[in-house]
């Protein structure tokens, strides 16, 4: 395959309900959309920088500068053989997984495309050759911002479960976590039930975890800080409940790191984050 145009598009949605977390509240999502052309064919993919360095330190305006100019030109009029190729061409742009991954996915929609098969067919044959046929089915979980009241709160979680998420996390901040977590257990007591700080804590509120064991989480999201390993590692020792590291993980060391500290028992592997 060899890339003849790649097309990029800022995109603003207003959202269907406000998004808010414990570093913010959100009522658009602005993201790019990136497009791969080769003979007649286009791979779509998604770049998931938000407008502001909350989350990441990435955002569309970073994302838009290191794709026109470094990551594109890498690609473009180039052969590829295999989307795993990506990983070593843009090794030379340190960082800015975002940004890269956006591409990577148009390139591996366009591939599978040209191949005739489906994404999830080729995702499943390069990730996991040694396992056979990748699975056609996938239970889906949902993640719920916090919300202007807990009788709210309680309303979308019902909803959801309606619609056939089987999986629940809340994002939960100071002043809105144990009464919260302890009214929605009571209300749901058998759903998989799982939490999300976005690092809001610190190792000072350990006593708050400690009391979060009761309520059988599935688990505890990145409670403290974005790029800690060590003070969460501390944490998980106090607790029972697994902790699950997602802004800590930029890569396959970071998971290395974090898993020979003991710094969680659950790794949240984001495509669009790490790539």
């Amino acid at each position: 395959m060899r890339l003849e145009r790649i097309e990029l598009r800022l995109v603003r949605m207003p959202l269907v309900h406000p998004f808010e977390t414990s570093f913010g509240r959100e009522t658009e999502r602005e993201c790019i959309i990136v497009a791969a052309y080769d003979q007649g064919l286009v791979g779509w993919g998604e770049c998931a920088a938000s407008a502001g360095p909350w989350y990441s330190y990435e955002t569309t305006t970073t994302a838009w500068h290191v794709l026109r100019d470094f990551l594109i030109p890498s690609l473009l009029g180039q052969e590829i053989g295999e989307a795993t190729e990506l990983v070593e061409r843009f090794a030379p742009v340190r960082g800015h997984n975002m940004a890269k991954a956006g591409l990577e996915a148009a390139v591996w929609d366009l591939l599978a495309k040209e191949r005739g098969v489906s994404l999830a067919h080729l995702l499943g044959k390069a990730l996991r050759p040694a396992q056979g046929k990748a699975r056609d089915r996938v239970e889906v979980g949902v993640s719920i911002g916090i919300q202007e009241s807990l009788p709210a709160l309680l309303e979308r979680i019902a909803a959801f479960w309606e619609e056939g998420y089987r999986r629940v996390k809340i994002k939960i901040k100071p002043g809105w976590d144990r009464a919260v977590v302890a009214e929605v257990r009571h209300v749901f007591p058998d759903i998989p039930l799982m939490v999300d700080a976005n690092s809001a804590y610190t190792l000072a509120d350990v006593d708050l975890f400690k009391a979060l064991d009761e309520y059988d989480l599935m688990m505890i999201e990145q409670p403290l800080g974005y790029d800690d390993l060590f003070d969460h590692a501390q944490l998980q020792r106090e607790i029972e409940t697994p902790l699950c590291l997602d802004e800590s993980i930029q890569g396959p060391e970071h998971a290395r790191w974090a898993l020979e500290l003991g710094s969680c028992r659950v790794i949240n592997i984001k495509a669009g984050r790490v790539g």
